[in-house]
This record gives structure tokens, C-alpha cells and sequence, in this order.
């Protein structure tokens, strides 16, 4: 990159996804010397995006990309091309002549977290919890000033988990407060919580949501100064991937008893966050039992449904699927004494309808 002569024609471009081990070499006046960041869209980015792939995709009036660019926050250009792509393949096979809001929904999930797997075999009991473990994220949820909104909830395993509860932000979010913070942990506890509340048990289901809290509130103490025990002091956890030899021997910068504090600060936080999805369970108990049992019914309930239940309503009663018309003998002939019914009737209970999105 050093040459004797100067090339002012020729311009050299490069690309990395690790500019924190490049050699500083690369990076003195003359070589690499201008850096262009490249992030990933916002929900305004997002939008534009998915309106240029859709295009060419014969969409439905009820398609709404705001909604869309905001349920896909991290996703880069290529991921969004692919969500549309794949919606045109769910509608195409559905033999759908433009592409829904449903089936867009659809698509997004599956590139998330998996098809859906209707075809598992589950147990009436390990659906049971399903559905209350999911209610309970929803109705904490809902109940917390800071929380995000809830999209969607559902109890049709998809990839690894046997249930999922959506929860929509607002905005992109770049900055998080405490109280964002403290409210996210809570309504992740709250399916563990409606779990041992009304079930008197615990499933290993709450693996994630444990996970995800557990992570959040370390970051708070050990990062972000929120706790008013530990103080503003950032203490470092290095847990990514040791990346070209660098980094082998990690260390901490504090002490034990430091780290006994940490650890003291952390519980300390998650039982106070336990203990508050849990009262909030406890005040709201009627409208748990109400939505896990439109879960049990309905599998899928999205965000209208879910207010609709909050507030204390009722939903309409699935549709019935209509009778065949009778059939009719011809004109010229006899009807015959001896045909039988077809033995086939409709059941008492009426089942779920198919979800739109779901592939055979």
C-alpha cells in the first residue's frame, strides 16, 4: 500500500466486521485513514427497505410495513429482502393471490425462530403450563408502565420453545433506562411465577427467560451502574470469544469481596422482580385463567385479542365450519332404500381455525 509513486486515481476500499484487531499499521494517514460505519437500519431504514423489496410482491390492503419495520429490530437489509421473499413463498404456496399481514407475520417468525411445528405430539398437561407460562409474560407485561406492548402470544411450538409471547417496542431503542430494565426483568419472571402460582409447579420452560434476566441485571450492576449498593463503578466481564489469540488469560479487576456484593446485588434484584410479577399475578388472577384458556382454545391470540381480554371482554366464538349441501338424487331416479349416511358428523367442540401462516 506504501509505493514510490503517487496514485491519486486509484482508491482503496475494505470492509471488516472486527475494526478492534486490525493492526494500527492499516490505520496511519495514507492507507486506511477514512472509516465509513455502516449500521444496521432503523425502523425509518427498515421501512424504506421493505418497501423497495415489496415492490414487485402483490401485497393486501391490511399489510402495514410501519408495523413490520418495528417487530424486526436488528434485521440488515439482506434479512428484510429474505423475510419478503419468504412471504411470497408462504402466500404462493397457499395459493393466496397477494400476501396478508398474516402471512407476513408468518414469514418474520420463521426466520426468527423456526417453522411451526403443528405436527408435535403434546401433552394435554405440558400444554396447560404452556399456556399459563405464556399468559402470565402477558399479563405482567401488560401491567408494567415501562414494558414493551404485547404483539402476539401463542402456544404453537416453533423451533426449540413450546410457546412465545411478542413483545413489540415502541422505537428502536438505544438507550435503556432503569426502569425499562426493571420491568423487563419482571415480565420475563412473570411465566415462571404463573407457573408455581396456580399450577403449584415448575417447568424447565423458563430456561431463557432466567437466562435473559440474569443477564440483564449483571449488565446493571456491573456495567451500567444501576445499582445504588454497587455505585457507578464499571467492573469488566469479558464473555465473548477469544478472537486471534488475544485476550487468553482473562482477569477481573476487583476484588472478592466485590464480587460478593455483585453477586448479593444481583439476587437481590431478580427476588425483588419475582416478588412484583408475583403480586401482580395475585391481583390480576381472573383475567390469567381468562387468557390462558382463549390460549387453549385459540393457540394464537394477537395484540386486539389480548386487550380485548384485558379489559375484561369477551371474543367472538370461532366459526363453525358450514355443513355440505345435501346432495340430490337425480330426476329420473329412484332413491334407494338401502344407502347409508356417510357416518361422518361435526364435533360437539369446534375446533381452532388453521392459522394462514401454516404450511402443510
Amino acid at each position: 500500500m506504501d509505493g514510490f509513486e503517487s496514485n491519486e486515481g486509484v482508491i482503496l476500499l475494505a470492509a471488516t466486521n472486527r475494526p478492534d484487531v486490525l493492526d494500527p499499521a492499516l490505520m496511519r494517514p495514507g492507507r486506511f485513514d477514512r472509516r465509513v460505519i455502516v449500521d444496521l437500519p432503523d425502523v425509518r431504514g427498515r421501512e424504506g427497505v421493505l418497501r423497495v423489496h415489496s415492490r414487485k410482491i402483490p401485497l393486501s390492503s391490511d399489510v402495514d410495513l410501519s408495523v413490520l419495520a418495528r417487530a424486526t429490530p436488528g434485521m440488515s437489509g439482506a434479512d428484510l429482502a429474505n423475510l419478503v421473499n419468504e412471504a411470497a413463498l408462504l402466500a404462493a404456496r397457499l395459493n393466496l393471490p397477494k400476501v396478508t399481514m398474516d402471512i407476513m407475520e408468518e414469514a418474520k417468525d420463521k426466520i426468527f425462530l423456526g417453522p411451526e411445528r403443528r405436527s408435535r405430539v403434546v401433552k394435554e398437561e405440558t400444554r396447560r403450563l404452556t399456556a399459563y407460562h405464556e399468559a402470565g409474560h402477558t399479563v405482567v407485561g401488560s401491567a408494567l408502565e415501562h414494558s414493551d406492548p404485547v404483539h402476539k402470544v401463542t402456544i404453537i411450538p416453533r423451533g426449540r420453545a413450546g410457546g412465545l409471547t411478542f413483545f413489540l417496542p415502541e422505537d428502536d431503542r438505544s438507550e435503556y433506562s432503569k426502569e425499562w430494565c426493571l420491568d423487563t426483568i419482571t415480565q420475563a419472571l412473570g411465566g415462571r411465577v404463573a407457573e408455581e402460582l396456580v399450577l403449584q409447579r415448575m417447568g424447565s420452560g423458563a430456561q431463557s427467560d432466567i437466562t435473559m434476566a440474569s443477564k440483564l441485571v449483571r449488565k446493571m450492576v456491573m456495567q451500567w451502574g444501576m445499582s445504588e449498593e454497587i455505585g457507578p463503578i464499571s467492573f469488566s466481564e469479558k464473555d465473548e470469544q477469544i478472537f486471534l489469540g488475544r485476550d487468553i488469560v482473562q482477569h477481573t479487576d476487583f476484588s472478592e469481596q466485590t464480587a460478593q456484593k455483585i453477586d448479593a446485588e444481583v439476587k437481590r434484584i431478580v427476588d425483588s422482580s419475582y416478588d412484583r410479577a408475583r403480586k401482580i399475578l395475585e391481583d390480576h388472577i381472573d383475567v390469567l385463567h381468562t387468557i390462558a384458556h382463549a390460549l387453549l382454545e385459540r393457540e394464537t391470540l394477537d395484540a386486539p385479542e389480548i386487550k380485548t381480554l384485558l379489559e375484561g371482554g369477551t371474543l367472538e366464538p370461532l366459526r363453525s365450519p358450514a355443513p355440505p349441501a345435501p346432495s340430490e338424487p337425480a330426476p329420473d331416479a329412484a332413491p334407494d332404500p338401502t344407502a347409508q349416511g356417510t357416518g361422518k358428523e361435526f364435533p360437539s367442540s369446534i375446533p381452532p381455525l388453521p392459522d394462514p401462516g401454516a404450511t402443510s
